[in-house]
């Protein structure tokens, strides 16, 4: 259970500046608002799930924010050698687990580097993205804890 200011009758701690937030809000059905540092998102479930498909689902912004950060640092690869970054693309390909709980089972992401990128410079590029962010804290994993707010429950 999470305490507040109220219950404790002390003010709320500040977070720490190395800490990121962002706020998920319900909007409606299965669609959801996501609130990063004031930028908007959305994301929903296909009809077939459910949903009414206006947005991308939490699985895809997961494969998206993988491919994105490889592209991010494929991107400032080459803006550091001096490399044009036109014709960089990135695609990820994720499956699903068939057996529970339910997960991503695979991830696959693709480079193509622009097509100035000569073929020697191939391997440092592939190196470089492949060691962003998301990448990194998927093969180490983060500790994830999920709470409940005790404020506006009933008891």
């Amino acid at each position: 259970m999470t305490h507040t200011a109220a219950d404790t009758g002390t003010a709320p701690e500040t977070p720490s500046p190395d800490v990121h937030v962002l706020e998920v809000t319900h909007v409606h059905g299965d669609a959801y608002d996501v609130d990063v540092r004031g930028h908007r998102l959305l994301v929903d479930q296909p009809v077939a799930a459910g949903g009414t498909d206006v947005a991308p689902t939490p699985v895809e912004l997961f494969a998206a924010s993988l491919a994105t950060c490889v592209a991010f640092y494929a991107g400032r690869y080459l803006l550091r050698h001096g490399l044009p970054r036109a014709g960089l693309r990135v695609r990820a390909e994720f499956t699903t687990a068939a057996d529970p709980p339910a997960r991503v089972d695979a991830l696959r992401v693709v480079i193509t580097p622009p097509p100035a990128l000569s073929a020697q410079r191939h391997a440092a590029l592939l190196a470089v993205a492949s060691h962003c962010t998301v990448h990194n804290t998927l093969r180490r994993p983060p500790s994830v804890g999920i709470e409940l707010e005790a404020e506006g429950l009933i008891t």
